[in-house]
């Protein structure tokens, strides 16, 4: 009952702030928030406008590829600072597909290009994986299976191959990782070392399955903390309504990892209760170091120059956040 009451107080004191100001696309920002953990900002598309309708100083830029897009090189550096790259496969191969090798020289190529850049890069493959939508999904809409190519077995051991492809390092000991998994050995020529300071993989379910089945929670696809440095989940507010208690689940369930939000928003509509509900949640959840926004672009279901009250709110609690 104590922790409601300081979350409560602390949603009354944000929205009055919002109430209390509603700066236009020119007005000031607040200063960043004494005594709160600054994190890391970013966004999909359109930095620039993005940056000026809401004061935020993005240092994330976001995509999202698909399988063997590239050169990889190049997707990153337009993403400015600190890239973070989506990884679709778009149906061009299965999850056992990429467990057992088919998709090592592209996962290669991403462990070179992070090696010849300066900074941190965060890698974010199969987003939303426990979500029907995405081809990589165990299951159907329906809640019937897609396969045992497409089996939450088969991810978790596409996603523990992609990290230690990406992470990489001396190619026995990647192989030595490769053979503790049951898998094959890399079939890529010698790879650079990234350590966590240089290249974080994301592991980003949503915090609830779709199909909502037991065996497409986001837990049946988690790859085991050795193969994950930042949890990450995707909040979206549709009609009204937004998954806060699955995204409040999943964070307490990894109480050792990093956590973010690799998209959120308003969809297609201006609530800005939803944004002072964020910025409330980064405040008291230390262990966030990242939150972006979906998505910048102009006349998007998200787009958040249609959205004044929303915008107000970001201006005033979003953007201070971050560092």
């Amino acid at each position: 009952m104590r922790v409601l009451f300081r979350l409560f107080a602390a949603t009354l004191a944000a929205a009055a702030l919002v109430g209390a100001a509603t700066p236009d696309e020119g007005g000031s920002v607040a200063p960043h928030l004494s005594g709160v953990k600054p994190v890391l900002l970013g966004v999909l598309g359109g930095r620039e406008r993005f940056d000026q309708l809401t004061g935020q100083r993005t240092r994330v830029g976001h995509v999202i590829a698909a399988w063997g897009q590239g050169p990889v090189s190049n997707i990153l550096d337009a993403l400015g600072e600190t890239p973070m790259l989506g990884i679709r496969t778009n149906g061009s191969m299965s999850p056992h597909d990429v467990a057992y090798g088919r998709g090592d020289d592209w996962l290669a190529q991403i462990n070179q290009a992070v090696a010849s850049r300066q900074g941190l890069v965060y890698i974010r493959p199969f987003p939303e994986m426990n979500g029907h939508w995405n081809e990589y999904c165990a299951y159907n809409q329906d809640g019937s299976s897609r396969g045992p190519a497409y089996s939450t077995a088969a991810l978790r051991k596409a996603f523990a191959r992609a990290y230690l492809i990406v992470h990489g390092g001396p190619l026995g000991a990647v192989n030595a990782g490769l053979r503790r998994l049951g898998l094959p050995p890399a079939r890529t020529g010698e790879l650079a070392t990234n350590s966590k300071s240089r290249v974080r993989v994301v592991w980003n379910p949503q915090g609830y399955g779709s199909p909502d089945l037991s065996d497409n929670s986001a837990a049946a696809y988690y790859p085991g903390d050795a193969y994950v440095d930042v949890v990450a989940n995707d909040l979206y507010n549709i009609r009204g309504s937004a998954a806060w208690t699955a995204n409040d689940q999943l964070y307490a369930a990894h109480p050792n990892k990093p956590y973010a939000i690799a998209e959120w928003a308003n969809w297609g509509f201006d609530d800005s209760g939803f944004v002072t509900k964020m910025a409330d949640f980064v405040r008291t959840h230390r262990r966030v170091e990242l939150l972006a926004y979906y998505n910048g672009r102009p006349n998007s279901p998200w787009d958040i120059a249609r959205q004044p009250r929303s915008r107000a709110a970001y201006r005033q609690l979003v953007a201070p956040l971050g560092r």
